[in-house]
């Protein structure tokens, strides 16, 4: 049986942008970056924060693989500039490195 996305996860997943870490830097000093794991994905994390599903997201957090951008995490951002994914969800904007990127 395949399940069909929810509409919301196909709205975020249209959202969902590559971009720079200069663009992001406003949105780290606000406190508002959201960094996601690539185990994870960073659609359905999007969904979750978005449905404020706060089970799914404390498990994940507990887990490491959701957590507000690190000042370690964001000076590897501004020395190596990787490509990353972005999706927003009013206040946050949530952030992935692909896998194969690292």
């Amino acid at each position: 049986m395949t399940e069909q996305p929810s509409t919301l996860y196909a709205k975020l997943l249209g959202e969902t942008a590559v971009i720079g870490w200069q663009e992001l830097q406003p949105f780290f000093a606000r406190g508002a970056l959201l960094w996601v794991e690539p185990a994870l994905d960073l659609v359905a994390a999007a969904e979750a924060v978005a449905t404020d599903d706060g089970a799914k997201v404390k498990q994940w957090m507990d887990a490491g693989l959701l957590a507000k951008v690190s000042e370690s995490q964001a000076l590897d951002c501004v020395e190596r500039d990787p490509t990353l994914w972005a999706v927003v969800v009013s206040p946050w904007v949530l952030i992935q490195e692909r896998a194969d990127e690292k």
